[in-house]
């Protein structure tokens, strides 16, 4: 029970840091969100370690730089992908994505799933179809761009989360240190060499720094959440987040969700709930 609360708060504070990133990067260059957010997200954990202790093992080294690189890819990829838009179909397909691998990972490492994953991961991937079709030519069609990016940012937050889970169980927040930091130089230096192009909109530094809190957050629940239950439910749970990306996109941004939409969100969440199950 502990785990799936964990989980499930993780999948929360995710949600709610894809929604900021995403709106900062419709102000701003997307690099520019991201050198503020990866920056706060590595103060965030280091104001965490003293709390929760740090090991670092080579193991935890090892794991979290992988992490990290992976990270760096999650923030520019996903915060991109939100920022195109719609908000609410993007989301879902990117979830979709980011549950697959760490699923795979998890049952070939020795956890099992019972029947209801055998109807929960095909009907996932109907989930994907509908979510991403769009109704007529009045819908939230998401491009073909923006729907790459969103495969290519959820299979990043799958390593992401598959590497976190391999660090060693006792290393406490260290993993994350070093993944922030990894990340945060990554995305640091590719401004630097990039800042011609990132022309001159100033970001939203509220916003930013909101979105490196709640994802630092995210990340800390998934690990406790992964290192006292199976990596497989734990990820699936995780990947209920679009729920709080969709809600405030329809709240604030009044992105319309269509019947066809409804009933692949509808279909993503059954699927999680069996995963979940099983």
């Amino acid at each position: 029970m502990i785990a799936l609360l964990l989980a499930l708060g993780s999948s929360l504070a995710y949600g709610c840091a894809d929604f900021l990133g995403g709106l900062g990067a419709r102000k701003a260059h997307v690099l520019r969100t991201v050198m503020i957010a990866a920056p706060a997200s590595l103060t965030v954990e280091l104001l965490l370690w003293p709390l929760l202790g740090a090991e670092f093992s080579p193991g935890a080294l090892a794991w979290g730089a992988a992490s990290g690189v992976a990270s760096a890819a999650v923030f520019a990829l996903l915060y991109r992908t939100l920022a195109i838009g719609p908000m609410n179909v993007l989301s879902p397909v990117t979830a979709m994505v980011s549950a697959a691998l760490p699923v795979a990972v998890g049952l070939l490492q020795g956890e099992h799933l019972g029947s209801a994953a055998l109807v929960g991961l095909p009907l996932a991937l109907i989930a994907v179809v509908l979510v991403s079709a769009g109704h007529g030519a009045g819908s939230a069609r998401p491009s073909r761009t923006a729907l790459l990016l969103a495969f290519g940012a959820g299979g990043a937050i799958a390593l992401q989360l598959v590497f976190l889970h391999q660090a060693p169980s006792d290393s406490g927040v260290a993993p994350l240190i070093i993944g922030r930091a990894v990340s945060s130089a990554v995305t640091l230096t590719a401004a630097g060499l990039l800042r011609h192009r990132l022309g001159t909109e100033r970001p939203a530094y509220a916003m930013s720094v909101g979105a490196g809190a709640l994802d630092s957050l995210a990340n800390l629940l998934f690990l406790l959440a992964a290192r006292s239950g199976d990596l497989a439910v734990v990820a699936v749970l995780t990947a209920l987040y679009p729920a709080g990306t969709v809600l405030l996109a329809r709240g604030v941004l009044a992105e319309r969700i269509h019947r066809g939409q409804l009933v692949g969100l509808g279909a993503a969440a059954v699927a999680v709930g069996l995963l979940a199950l099983a």
